[in-house]
């Protein structure tokens, strides 16, 4: 591939998706309308097959990333909390569409067992990405539809990984010969699989550690690929599957303090490379088989849509949903997925599948895309009945919690009051000494930089009750807040200020709830300095609160009128001369109060004496 070919393909990434996005259709049908029009039978045809099968070869190991980024998320509580809809609806589903769609391939046209199954399987996964753009959209995803949809996704993205991995085992090498099973080469993989684990566990995280003391978030980068390079070369080696590797290696760090940075760090990496894997599997289509044999693909697409959608809406009846929300999860579900396109591309790889099969259900996946986002339209167009809107099963560990940027003495204090009382939170530090340091005492932070949008993307701030700012580099903390007052306005921020400028700074920003770093303890140690020096606790507590009251009017009106640090340097020279007048005032006040006082002692005296 030259570098004009390589030029072209970015240029057709970066108008593919933003374009599907306009047209309301996923994002993945863009990246594989380009791949057809760049491809050998497209309008443009400035790609060969051969170009193609190069693309597609190299952007495989975006499907890596993708899996290492879903172990990553499959942390044990998540699961735990899931399980039910997870491993009870999901078996069931990708179970009986695997057995429904192979026995469709074995009577019907004829095919052997292990290709059909392996069809099938990979036929029952349906879109994640599509499906949950598509819910999210019509503001279902909170929904017990929804959320059942997300579960069965889930489990889908699971199911994926022994799939991949067990490919070769359902290759036929004769028409009557079984497959014959290398012990030998199976103890080597589950050997490799043992190390990896082993790996994993006691020596990625330390080496993430001594990588994350220099502070330098190029080198954090190159970590987080190389962690999953290193580890799909490894699984590669023995025969194995690059892609379990991957997903093994995210599960085992899943708990890991660094979680959010290597997410934020892989997460464009990931799309990118998933966007050109979608794209060369577009220009690999073969457009030429719908117009050769229309009535087979036709038929296949319905098949698939019909039988997945079928056992869907009953598998939604019997978790008691209702007939419209069962038929939106059908529908939604209905489709087959990105992993189709991976399972037929390994298939094709391993001897499972021939050319032609292969070529025909990537064409029917696409199409059953297509006719999804049809099916759901005219759903919801045909139905009267609204769907209800009551949220269920929300996962526990992420329903109102609180993000807290910096984890530093001030975050520590902040968390502390969180956990008991039962408030979740997730905190962030840039600080892998800091990190390591706080749980020793029991506490849990995340490495990762909040002033990044896709640190905090990780965080899932989006779905946050609060922000608490509380970095202390200053330039950093501006940056996090204007992120994220830009993007999630919905998102209250409670921020800490090093000094006043900072605090003049958040106010421009919009950010109202500020306490500055130092003012309330500097605050109440005048308080005791001033009993300590002779005055009454009366007249030092109306000192100090005199003072606040006038610095803390005089800082909005600093923000208000002052636009430089001259102007701030004249008011603040005015803003003194004004409160000693105020102290005066407050003095006069006091004696006032101190004479009317005694006149009170006096005149209850006189009766006694009389």
């Amino acid at each position: 591939m030259t570098l004009n070919d390589l030029a072209i393909l970015l240029a057709a990434l970066a108008l593919a998706a933003p374009l599907a996005r306009w047209l309301g259709i996923a994002a993945v049908l863009g990246y594989l309308v380009a791949g057809v029009l760049l491809g050998p039978l497209g309008a443009g045809a400035l790609f060969t097959e051969q170009d193609a099968e190069q693309v597609l070869h190299f952007a495989e190991f975006g499907v890596v990333l993708l899996l290492f980024l879903i172990g990553l998320e499959l942390r044990p509580k998540r699961l735990w909390a899931m399980r039910q809809a997870i491993f009870g609806l999901g078996t069931a589903q990708v179970t009986l569409t695997s057995i429904a769609l192979g026995a469709i391939g074995i009577v019907v046209f004829g095919s052997q067992w292990q290709p059909a199954l392996f069809a099938a399987a990979a036929l029952a996964l349906s879109s994640t990405a599509f499906a949950l753009q598509v819910m999210e959209e019509n503001g279902e995803l909170q929904t017990r539809h929804g959320r059942l949809g997300f579960s069965v996704l889930l489990f889908q993205d699971l199911a994926a990984i022994p799939l991949i991995a067990l490919a070769p085992y359902f290759a036929v090498t004769a028409a009557h010969e079984a497959l014959k099973i290398d012990y030998l080469a199976l103890g080597k993989g589950l050997a490799t699989i043992v190390a990896v684990i082993v790996i994993g566990r006691y020596v990625l995280d330390f080496l993430l550690r001594v990588v994350a003391l220099s502070k330098v978030k190029e080198a954090m980068t190159a970590a987080a690929l190389l962690t999953v390079v290193g580890i799909a070369l490894i699984m590669e080696s023995v025969g194995l599957s690059p892609s379990l590797g991957a997903f093994i290696a995210g599960a085992l760090l899943a708990e890991s303090s660094y979680r959010h940075e290597l997410e934020a760090d892989i997460a464009p990496f990931e799309g990118l490379l998933l966007g050109i894997f979608f794209t060369a599997i577009g220009m690999s289509l073969n457009l030429r088989l719908i117009a050769s044999e229309p009535a087979l693909i036709i038929t296949l697409t319905a098949t698939l849509i019909a039988v997945k959608a079928g056992i869907l809406y009953a598998l939604g009846r019997w978790q008691g949903l209702e007939a419209r929300p069962s038929r939106r999860l059908a529908f939604a579900l209905s489709q087959g997925g990105e992993f189709a396109f991976v399972l037929l591309s390994v298939g094709r790889a391993a001897g499972v599948l021939g050319t032609r099969p292969s070529e025909i259900l990537a064409v029917v996946v696409t199409l059953s895309m297509a006719l999804t986002l049809i099916l759901l339209m005219l759903d919801r167009l045909l139905s009267k009945t609204a769907l209800p809107q009551r949220a269920f099963d929300r996962p526990p560990e992420k329903d109102g919690h609180v993000v807290i940027a910096g984890f530093g003495r001030f975050g520590q204090i902040v968390a502390r009051v969180l956990r008991a009382k039962g408030v979740p939170f997730t905190a962030l530090d840039i600080s892998a000494e800091q990190i390591e340091f706080v749980s020793r005492f029991g506490a849990t932070a995340f490495f990762g930089d909040a002033s990044r949008t896709e640190v905090l993307e990780a965080a899932q701030i989006g779905r946050a009750r609060a922000f608490v700012l509380a970095i202390d580099d200053v330039e950093a903390a501006m940056r996090a807040a204007a992120i994220v007052k830009a993007n999630y306005p919905n998102v209250p921020i409670y921020a800490r200020a090093r000094d006043r400028l900072h605090a003049l700074r958040l106010l421009d920003l919009g950010v109202t709830g500020i306490r500055r770093e130092t003012f309330l303890a500097s605050l109440d140690l005048t308080r005791e300095l001033l009993v300590g020096l002779g005055y009454s606790e009366r007249v030092a507590q109306r000192a100090v609160q005199t003072f606040r009251n006038h610095d803390e009017r005089r800082l909005n009106e600093d923000y208000k009128h002052a636009s430089d640090a001259e102007k701030l340097a004249e008011r603040a020279r005015s803003s003194q001369a004004m409160l000693e007048k105020l102290f005066r005032d407050d003095e006069i006040e006091e004696a006032k109060l101190a004479q009317a006082e005694k006149s009170q002692r006096d005149g209850t005296a006189k009766p006694e004496r009389l």
